[in-house]
């Protein structure tokens, strides 16, 4: 039997692939996508065959996952409940994706992953791979009762590695969880359990404190054509260099965290922190330009339907045809999102200093209460009438 494991190095699938060896008698193939996670990566392909893997993958994947899931999601304005900018989300479908197409080359019968039964992950890389490989067979260690059994917690996994002489770096009490990529950074688990308590300063990665931010505001213009950012500071760029260089210039200047309580697809609620720094400067950019460009109704449309596209991310289903419509929905509506945002970067915070656009639909001398050119003001008797006859109507059935 042959198995593609989506595999990190870290302590959780270190186990699960000598388990997989052990428990399966199979022949484990380990991927490991690179989505930018820089020095995690290091060492991984002679972990991996040391631990018992018959191949290892690692595939750099950062300029598709910047152009065709990035981008698309971007052009969406998707937001999941509060704030959340589904850096974690995104990633999954794309892993999934490529899994499936190692398990084809190898003509493997089975995937396997390290997420547990509780979380989100779960759900994202087999409604993926399922979508993609109907018949796949998935192999998902937490949810079989004998691997939870066996490993009753990280002390017991930690011992496990020791008699294999598996290389892993973990301690027992390990304080948090963190998943990194091009989008963002993302805590959980540990100490973040306690909703009260404030994360630890030491624990952030791409961004300083904003109270130790630089004490002068940056500003920067990003350019946009058909909703997709293509410069920064006047320079062309490609999307995987767009987000390089604004995690770097976010990350400077504090922008991107984010303290967030949110619904996990299998009903618990779950306490995130997130470094998003280069997402959220063309989150806001994105919306300066179209503040001036989309039409009225097309906008308040596409706002409306941007919960349930962030939903379907959020929950996995990239590859569901429900998404696929909507995107074809959120992307005409971005075909007017062309022009140039100026963004003000100053400790912590990211705010709109400008915008302009060759199809800015924004008219100063129409709007000014200096002017009347192309308005008559005597036309809002009328519609004001108009829109409270109803209103009208009622108040006086109100008075028989």
């Amino acid at each position: 039997m042959k198995i593609v494991l989506a595999y990190s190095g870290g302590l959780d699938t270190s186990v699960i692939l000598k388990w997989l060896v052990e428990t399966y008698k199979a022949e484990v193939i380990a991927f490991a996508a690179d989505l930018g996670q820089e020095e995690e990566l290091s060492g991984l392909r002679e972990k991996a065959r040391r631990t018992g893997a018959s191949k290892i993958y690692i595939d750099d994947l950062r300029d598709e996952f910047a152009r065709d899931f990035i981008f698309p999601m971007l052009r969406a304005g998707a937001v999941y409940e509060s704030g959340y900018l589904l850096g974690t989300s995104i990633a999954r479908p794309l892993i999934a994706k490529r899994m499936v197409e190692i398990a084809r080359e190898n003509r493997a019968q089975a995937i396997s992953h390290g997420a547990t039964g509780k979380g989100n992950d779960q759900v994202r890389f087999e409604v993926t791979a399922y979508a993609l490989m109907p018949d796949v067979r998935v192999i998902a260690p937490w949810r079989e009762a004998r691997y939870r059994e066996q490993f009753t917690g990280r002390k017991a996994m930690i011992e496990y590695c020791r008699r294999h002489n598996i290389p892993v770096e973990a301690s027992a009490k390990k304080p948090y969880s963190m998943d990194r990529n091009l989008l963002h950074i993302s805590y959980e688990g540990g100490i973040l359990e306690d909703a009260w308590a404030e994360p630890p300063a030491g624990m952030f990665k791409l961004s300083v404190a904003p109270e130790k931010a630089p004490a002068r505001p940056e500003y920067v213009t990003i350019e946009f054509k058909r909703g997709d950012a293509i410069a920064v500071n006047g320079r062309k760029m490609s999307p995987l260099k767009i987000m390089q260089t604004l995690n770097r210039l976010g990350g400077k200047h504090g922008v991107g965290r984010a303290d967030l309580v949110e619904n996990r697809f299998v009903g618990m609620k779950s306490r995130g922190v997130y470094e998003t720094p280069g997402g959220t400067i063309l989150h806001k950019a994105r919306e300066a330009v179209e503040q001036i460009t989309m039409d009225r109704e097309v906008l308040h449309l596409r706002n409306s339907l941007i919960p349930r596209y962030a939903e379907l991310v959020y929950n996995g289903f990239w590859f569901a045809p429900e998404r696929e419509m909507l995107q074809k929905a959120m992307d005409e509506a971005a075909a007017c999102v062309t022009g140039t945002a100026r963004l003000k970067l100053y400790r912590g915070t990211c705010s709109i200093a400008g915008r302009k656009s060759p199809q800015s639909l924004f008219d100063p001398r129409m709007a000014s209460f200096e002017g009347n050119i192309g308005y008559d003001q005597g036309d809002a008797t009328g519609f004001i009438k108009l829109n409270a006859l109803r209103l009208r109507v009622r108040a006086r059935t109100k008075r028989r």
